[in-house]
């Protein structure tokens, strides 16, 4: 598994190709929960199943794909759905697109027996969508194998996801059990793109 050194140091690789312009299509990079990261990981089994939103290389590099693998793919313009099926990884650019995927994934799981499980990756607001709230009471109320991290760096795209609601505490917020894990954290980088080169 990477560390938390290796972690940052692609980040900022991603970062500066993007700034110099070797990468022209969206990228959404991650920085400052690298801890929480690795300790999410602790978790993934090597034949369980990750479903993530457009912010995913941290997922990927962790789930053990090349790092070399996972540059090409966002050199080539993928950062925002990168998916390695042989490694059990997609992603998807749409808010919400994977959890109804994440909970079906999840039920032939339950159904065929595997020894595997699914982790689920959504950002705050994503969180407080309705189908977010659907999937997670289906999976909870169905004993489902999958587990749902939200990842709370305070924002939706540039809008702040508590004043957005008018609410000073999130759903899921400092919640841990089997079906969630949540975490909290600040990050360096805006929504997309790595704050100097114009993205569109």
């Amino acid at each position: 598994m990477m560390n938390r050194e290796e972690l940052i140091a692609f980040e900022d690789e991603v970062a500066a190709r993007f700034n110099a312009g070797a990468i022209r299509a969206p990228v959404h990079l991650y920085s400052g929960n690298e801890a929480q990261m690795i300790e999410v990981f602790k978790d993934v089994g090597r034949n369980d199943w990750l479903f993530c939103s457009w912010r995913s290389h941290y997922q990927c590099l962790l789930k053990g794909v090349p790092p070399d693998d996972v540059m090409a793919e966002i050199v080539a313009g993928h950062s925002i759905s990168l998916c390695f099926p042989e490694h059990r990884i997609y992603s998807s650019a749409i808010v919400g697109g994977v959890l109804p995927i994440a909970v079906g994934a999840a039920m032939a799981i339950a159904r065929s027996g595997e020894d595997a499980r699914v982790h689920c990756f959504v950002g705050d607001m994503t969180a407080e969508t309705g189908i977010a709230h659907e999937a997670i009471k289906y999976s909870r109320n169905h004993g489902l194998p999958i587990r749902f991290i939200v990842e709370d760096n305070e924002k939706s795209v540039c809008t702040d996801t508590r004043s957005a609601w008018n609410q000073p505490r999130l759903s899921f917020e400092g919640q841990r059990d089997e079906y969630i894990h949540y975490y909290r954290y600040e990050t360096r980088y805006p929504h997309a793109g790595a704050g100097v080169r114009v993205q569109f």
